[in-house]
C-alpha cells in the first residue's frame, strides 16, 4: 500500500507540484488549502503516514494546526514544515511544537521527496522498535501509532473507528452497553447513542470475514457488545487489558 501524505498548502501551484512529485515516487497525496479543512478531514479519515505543512495559511496558522494535531492525536506521524519563514525563531518554534523537519522555500521538489522518504523510513524503524501491540487473528493493533494492520497492510480506519476498536479490545471479555461505550469513547454523557451501533457495523465489515456472524465483535443480547477475549494475543511489551 502506498504511503499516504497529507499536504496542507494554500498556494495551488505548489500543492500540485508537490503532489506530482510524491505520486512519481509511489506515494498518494491529499491536499488541503486550509488547516481547518485538514483538521475536519482527519476526524473521519485514517491518519496519514506523513504531513507536509505550510505555516502561512489563511485562518488557522500552521503553528496552530501543529499544536492541535499533536494535542488531539497521540501519534508519532511525522510532520515536515515547508515554509518561506526561515528565521531561527520560526524553526525552533516549529520543532518545539512537534515538527520533525523544517524545509525552507524555495525548495527542490526532488529533495523534499527524499526528505519525506527518509522520515518515513525513520518512522518505520521507530514503530518497530517501540510499538506496543495486541494481536487477534491476522490483525495487529498498534497502540502507540493508533493503527490496525492486517498482516503488513494498514486497515483504513477513521480515528473514531480506531478508538471504538481499541476501547473494546482493552475491555475484552466485558459486555459493554452502548451508553457505556458512548460515554467513554465520545467523552459525552448525552448524544446519539445509535452512533455506537453504526461504528460497530463499520468495524465488523472491515475485520470480520462474515459481518453477520462476527467472531471478534460480538453482540451480547440485552447487554451490549463484547470483544472476544480468547482471540487476543498480547505483545511482550503490553501489560494487559484494562479490565
Amino acid at each position: 500500500m502506498n504511503p499516504k501524505i497529507l499536504v496542507i498548502e494554500d498556494v495551488p501551484e505548489i500543492a500540485n507540484l508537490v503532489s506530482i512529485y510524491l505520486s512519481k515516487a509511489g506515494m498518494d497525496a491529499k491536499t488541503f488549502g486550509t488547516a481547518e479543512d485538514a483538521l475536519e478531514n482527519l476526524k473521519t479519515s485514517p491518519l496519514p503516514d506523513l504531513i507536509i505543512l505550510d505555516l502561512n495559511l489563511p485562518g488557522i496558522s500552521g503553528f496552530d494546526f501543529l499544536e492541535k494535531f499533536r494535542a488531539e492525536y497521540k501519534t508519532t506521524v511525522p510532520v515536515v514544515i515547508v515554509s518561506a519563514r526561515d528565521a531561527d525563531e520560526d524553526i525552533i518554534k516549529g520543532l518545539g511544537f512537534g515538527a520533525d523537519e523544517f524545509v525552507t522555500k524555495p525548495f527542490s521538489p526532488r529533495v523534499l521527496v527524499a526528505r519525506v522518504q527518509a522520515n518515513l523510513r525513520r518512522q518505520a524503524v521507530t514503530e518497530a522498535a517501540a510499538e506496543e501491540t495486541i494481536c487477534f487473528g491476522e490483525y495487529t493493533l498498534l497502540l502507540n501509532s493508533c493503527v490496525l494492520k492486517q498482516g503488513s497492510v494498514k486497515v483504513p480506519l477513521s480515528m473514531k473507528e480506531y478508538s471504538v476498536l481499541e476501547y473494546l479490545v482493552k475491555h475484552a471479555g466485558e459486555a459493554l452497553s452502548p451508553e457505556k461505550i458512548y460515554s467513554d469513547v465520545w467523552k459525552a454523557q448525552y448524544g446519539d447513542i445509535t452512533a455506537v451501533a453504526v461504528y460497530i457495523q463499520r468495524l465488523r465489515k472491515k475485520i470480520e470475514k462474515d459481518p453477520s456472524s462476527p467472531v471478534y465483535l460480538k453482540t451480547v443480547f440485552g447487554l451490549g457488545y463484547c470483544f472476544e477475549k480468547e482471540a487476543l494475543i498480547f505483545d511482550k511489551k503490553t501489560t494487559g487489558t484494562n479490565t
